[in-house]
């Protein structure tokens, strides 16, 4: 069911920006508890990012390199996929003219190790997305010539 919200009309990137917020924000929560995690990881981010980038309030945009991780992990129906991507092109033109990659992702687990301490297991953690990110992208950029 749509929220009223989510049909009016938008004038501003800042409203366009709170609705798609608006629409990640509510398909997350009707997902099962461990996606908001499942998403940082995939992503390459801390969990406090996912925070950030599904509360309306908070000007973080969502970076258009995940949407389609996103999407994927989120499982955005069609007409929710459809108003995100509308809200999205609106709040950020220049970003929203390239249309996100259709590569479907997956999960992978890789095994590393304990380092004893919690900040560095985390700073690997996030090394190790990071890497995978950067990977990926350098993979997209070799398709693409």
């Amino acid at each position: 069911m749509k929220r009223m919200d989510e049909r009016l009309e938008v004038t501003t990137s800042a409203e366009a920006l709170a609705r798609y917020k608006s629409i990640l924000q509510r398909i997350i929560a009707n997902r099962p508890s461990g996606t908001r995690q499942r998403l940082a990881g995939a992503m390459g981010k801390n969990p406090s990012f996912i925070s950030q980038i599904t509360n309306p309030t908070y000007p973080t945009p969502v970076p258009a390199r995940h949407i389609e991780t996103i999407f994927d992990i989120c499982h955005f129906a069609p007409d929710d996929r459809r108003a995100f991507l509308d809200a999205y092109g609106q709040a950020h033109p220049r970003r929203a003219s390239s249309p996100p990659h259709d590569r479907r992702v997956r999960a992978h687990t890789i095994y590393l190790p304990d380092l004893g301490d919690q900040e560095r297991n985390r700073e690997l953690d996030h090394a190790v997305g990071e890497f995978v990110q950067r990977l990926t992208r350098l993979i997209d950029n070799e398709e693409d010539r």
